[in-house]
């Protein structure tokens, strides 16, 4: 088990596949093990790295709140600990946050920057309807099986098969985060602001979007990429914010895609 450590904190990472290094960053409340149907896939192409963010799975559940500058530099520890100077960053929602954040506080550490399902912070963003956002307060605090489920509309395309969303659920259930490190990374997400600072993004960046996402709605995708010098956008049909289970091909081909002469 490998373990990096910034400021006390001990973060918990993995990695698979041999080539240039790809740092996969995780979204809100969610584990490393939630990249399963993507990073194998990936690892035949790059060395991914995966790491476990502040407050859930085994890495270390500090008092919150995590200032999203923070959880950038456990992903720069994570990289530190994997002897990477420069690596491909792909960050998802809570995730995508973080990967901004990188980009900015350590520009000479990015290589190429993916984007998915993210916004570019609160005050610029186009918001999720009142009933979602209550719905995402609200589940860090409710029974884990309670949880899980309730934001099944909101987070899934109505397209795919029942039985892919029970397999992400299976993990959800195993990894479900304490509601002290879901707290406070909610809380951490909701002081951070991206907007103003993004068009001094240098690295090649492509933003990834679900069509049918209603926890970020596809707008943000819109508004980060204008604002991201020479950033691509790629809207995946039939998707929603859990992209890579409603769309796991296609997911797979934009990122490769992209990042193939990068």
């Amino acid at each position: 088990m490998a373990y990096a450590e910034n400021d006390g904190v001990k973060i918990y990472w993995e990695e698979q596949g041999e080539g240039d290094p790809l740092l996969l960053i995780m979204g809100l409340g969610y584990t490393l093990e939630m990249w399963y149907r993507i990073a194998p896939v990936l690892a035949e192409h790059y060395r991914v790295i995966t790491f476990d963010n502040r407050g859930v799975g085994r890495t270390d559940v500090p008092e919150g709140p995590y200032p999203i500058p923070t959880m950038a530099g456990d992903a720069m520890a994570v990289l530190d600990a994997a002897g990477i100077d420069r690596a491909h960053v792909l960050g998802a929602s809570l995730g995508g946050l973080v990967a901004q954040e990188v980009a900015l506080l350590y520009p000479e550490r990015v290589r190429a920057l993916i984007l998915a399902c993210t916004h570019p912070g609160l005050q610029n963003a186009i918001a999720a309807s009142d009933e979602v956002m209550e719905k995402l307060r609200a589940r860090g605090s409710m029974p884990a099986e309670q949880g899980v489920r309730l934001m099944i509309p909101h987070i899934y395309d109505s397209s795919t098969p029942r039985e892919r969303i029970e397999e992400d659920l299976e993990i959800r259930m195993r990894t479900y985060p304490t509601e002290q490190g879901y707290t406070a990374q909610v809380a951490g997400a909701l002081t951070w602001e991206g907007y103003d600072r993004l068009p001094s993004i240098k690295a090649p960046t492509l933003v990834l979007q679900g069509e049918n996402d209603e926890l970020v709605p596809p707008e943000n995708a819109r508004v980060i990429a204008e604002q991201i010098p020479g950033a691509e956008l790629a809207i995946i049909p039939n998707a929603s914010h859990i992209f890579m289970t409603d769309a796991t091909d296609e997911s797979n081909k934009a990122v490769l895609g992209f990042l193939a002469d990068k």
